[in-house]
Order: structure tokens, then C-alpha cells, then sequence
């Protein structure tokens, strides 16, 4: 159960992202090109809004949608893969190596969520928490804000602890089930999700 909202969860916010981010561009380029147009009212109420913020905040959002769809990628199948030589070895010998090259993505993805975690901690997640809970925060960093949003970049940044360490999960997801059943996640590129095959008669 909680895998399967953890898959949901997964799912919807890389919709979300790329949908607000594609929505974003539209409205900040329709505006620019708008902008242009010398229709007296019209352009002066169109100059009085502010699209300087709509690059970075797609910038954000890509990231954010990167992250968790690298994670989404090891679930499914479909990262790309070089297994040319690994298809070529003894049934015994592929079963070893595609277990250690998981294992090593997930030790490595492990590495990087713990490591973006401690950077998004010193990079001003530890004053705004603390900041919360009512804790002193003499002395401690505040951490810098985006340029153009003003938004806290330690909020930004937790896109790399987050998407890695649920890439790492994933890692360790598809190395249990390779372990038991010698199934890996197989994605068919021809398959579109939500359309039925046709009936033949």
C-alpha cells in the first residue's frame, strides 16, 4: 500500500512539474510577444506585469522533475543501459554483475542524498528549522535566497537528498526483486500507458 502511493506520489509530481513548468513558459513567452502590441490600455496593463521570475522557476521545477524522474526511470526500466556484454555471460555470472552494478547505483545514490542533505542542512535548512522550533540560532547561516524569487536555496536544493535517496530506495527495490524472482523492470517503448491494445477479430 504504501508503495503504491509512494509510486503515485512518484508519478504526479513529475506531471505536476513538467505541466506548471510548460504552462510558466507559455504564459511568460505569450506575454512577451503581447507586450508588443501598440493597443493603447492593453499594453500598458500588460507592461505592469512581471514575468522576471518565470525562467527561474521553471529552471527549479526541471530539476525537481529530473531528480524524481531519474528514480522513476530505475522503477520502471527505462535508464539507458549498456548490457551488450552483460547479456553475453553465463546465466550465473549476468545474475552477479546485474545485482552488484544495482547495488553500486544505490550505494552511489545513497552517497549523494546523504551528502546533498548535510549541504542543504549548512545551507540554511538547520537556522529555518531551528528558527521554528523556537531553538537560538545565534551564529548559525541564515543561507543565501534565489535571485529572483527570494526563495530560501536550501528549499531548492532538497531536490538532491529527496530524488536521490528515493533513486537509491529504487535501486535497492529492483535489486530485491532481481534477487528473488531474476526479473529486471522492462519498459516497452512502443507501449503507450492508459491505451487499449486493439481487438483483432
Amino acid at each position: 500500500m504504501l508503495l503504491r502511493l509512494l509510486d503515485r506520489l512518484e508519478e504526479t509530481l513529475i506531471t505536476l512539474f513538467i505541466g506548471l513548468a510548460t504552462v510558466i513558459i507559455f504564459l511568460a513567452v505569450a506575454h512577451r510577444f503581447a507586450s508588443g502590441w501598440a493597443v493603447p490600455g492593453l499594453q500598458d496593463w500588460l507592461l505592469t506585469l512581471h514575468f522576471s521570475w518565470a525562467q527561474e522557476l521553471c529552471i527549479i521545477l526541471f530539476v525537481w522533475m529530473a531528480k524524481f524522474g531519474a528514480a522513476y526511470g530505475v522503477r520502471t526500466g527505462i535508464h539507458v543501459g549498456v548490457d551488450v556484454v552483460i547479456n553475453r555471460l553465463a546465466p550465473q555470472n549476468r545474475a552477479r554483475f546485474v545485482l552488484f552494478v544495482l547495488l553500486a547505483g544505490a550505494l552511489f545514490t545513497g552517497i549523494v542524498a546523504t551528502l546533498g542533505a548535510t549541504f542543504v542542512w549548512e545551507n540554511g535548512a538547520h537556522y529555518a528549522i531551528f528558527t521554528k522550533l523556537g531553538i537560538a540560532t545565534e551564529g548559525l547561516f541564515e543561507g543565501p535566497t534565489t535571485p529572483d524569487l527570494e526563495w530560501p536555496t536550501w528549499i531548492v536544493y532538497s531536490a538532491i537528498p529527496l530524488g536521490s535517496g528515493l533513486m537509491s530506495f529504487r535501486f535497492l527495490q529492483v535489486a530485491w526483486v532481481f534477487q528473488r524472482t531474476g526479473e529486471l523492470p522492462h519498459h516497452d517503448h512502443g507501449h503507450v500507458d492508459g491505451l487499449d491494445e486493439e481487438k483483432t477479430a
